[in-house]
Formats: structure tokens, sequence, C-alpha cells
């Protein structure tokens, strides 16, 4: 009779010890399948799901993003890391719209008075050169953008004595590379082309009120920039 008991007792015991390691086995399996990834963002991305896109990003939160990263930022290349971090945080449909912000913006301040203002601000100005002067009036934020859009003459204000760069190439790419850093994707693949046509392929043929060898014609357009800068 010792000897059931004992058995008995022995049965229960390994029971009992083998149903807890098995369910803190199962415990432990459950809480590692629903983790959250720390880039969550990366780990949903599907790039053969994802439908190329043509919607830009809602304006107001556009600039509230340039707006940040001109507090955020004490100089250029700061301000370029700051854009980046803060365009990462957004879903992969919304990075493209910020680039397609930027393409429509590029767009519209594509005109010979402004090229005009640039090219005196900056003693010369190339194609490539007014693309990375508008970039980097953008990234001066709304007010300023606008302001000297409508009025390039009005930039004589910003002018800081010594300063020999009006111009911020890296701001053209900030969205590629926050999209790239997030979803390991190139972001042009992602773009609606045949929807979105305000970008740099098809700016209009510009017809020039002002020319270098003539420079009252310049004098003309920009009066305060040219009587203090022009050389």
């Amino acid at each position: 009779m010792r000897n059931k008991y004992t058995f008995l007792f022995s049965f229960l015991f390994l029971s009992i010890v083998t149903f807890g390691q098995n369910n803190t086995s199962n415990t432990g399996e459950w809480t590692n399948t629903n983790e959250i990834p720390e880039d969550s963002t990366a780990a949903t991305f599907d790039s053969l799901m994802f439908s190329k896109s043509s919607e830009m990003l809602d304006e107001e939160m556009y600039w509230s993003i340039i707006e940040k990263s001109i507090m955020g930022a004490d100089n250029q290349e700061d301000q370029e890391l700051f854009l980046i971090a803060e365009i990462e945080k957004l879903t992969p449909a919304e990075m493209i719209g910020f680039r397609l912000r930027t393409d429509k913006l590029l767009f519209d301040s594509y005109n010979p008075e402004l090229w005009c203002a640039a090219y005196i601000v900056s003693g010369g100005c190339s194609d490539g050169g007014f693309e990375y002067f508008r970039c980097w009036l953008i990234s001066q934020g709304k007010e300023l953008f606008y302001n000297v859009k409508a009025k390039p003459d009005s930039l004589i204000n910003q002018v800081v004595e010594g300063k020999e760069s009006y111009e911020f190439e890296g701001f053209w790419y900030v969205a590629m590379n926050a999209f790239k850093n997030t979803t390991g994707e190139d972001l042009y693949s992602f773009i609606d082309y045949d929807k979105f046509v305000t970008n740099d392929e098809n700016y209009p043929l510009l017809k020039f009120n002002w020319n270098v060898d003539e420079p009252q014609t310049m004098e003309k357009i920009c009066p305060n920039l040219f009587k203090n800068l022009w050389k």
C-alpha cells in the first residue's frame, strides 16, 4: 500500500512540474510573437502591395515640418538631419507626399524674375544653382518663400554680409533619404508621374526679361538687390 501511494505522489509531482514548464514556454512564445517592432513603418511596408502615389502632403503639415526644422537647428547641416528625422516619422505615402509638395513649390517658383534675384545674390546662377536656390528659399519657411516669390527684390532683407551661398542642395533629397532609411526602397519608384506632372521634367520654357550683358534689365527687376550687390 505504501508503494502505491508513493507512486501516485511521484506521478502528481512530475505532472505539475511538466505543466509549469510547458506553460512558461508557451507564454514566452506568445510574448515574442506579439512584440511590436521598433521600426513599425519599415516592418509593415510591402513594396509589392504599395501603389504609386501622386498625392502631395497637406501643405500646412508640410510647412509645419519646415518651421520645426528652422527652430530645431542652428545651421544648414543640422536642419537637413532634423528634416530627415521628422520625415521618417511619416507614413511611406506621406514621405512621398513631402517630396511631391517640394516639387510643386519648385515648379511654381520657376520664373525669370526669381532667377534674376538668385543670379544677383549669388553672383551667378546656373540651372542647377537656381534649383538649389529655390530649395534654400523653401527651407526658410512659408512666409519668406511666398513673399520673395511674389516680390523677388524683397530678398534683400535676407542678405547676410559675408554669406557666400544661398543654396540648399541637400533639401531636395531629405524625403528620398528618409524613405530609403525606413523602407529600404527608392522613393522615385513610387511616384506616379503619369498623374503628377508639376516636376522638373515639365518646367515651362522661360522667356527671359533680363540679360547679364545688359545690367540695366536686371536693375529694373531687382533694383535694391542690384544696387547693393551687383558688381
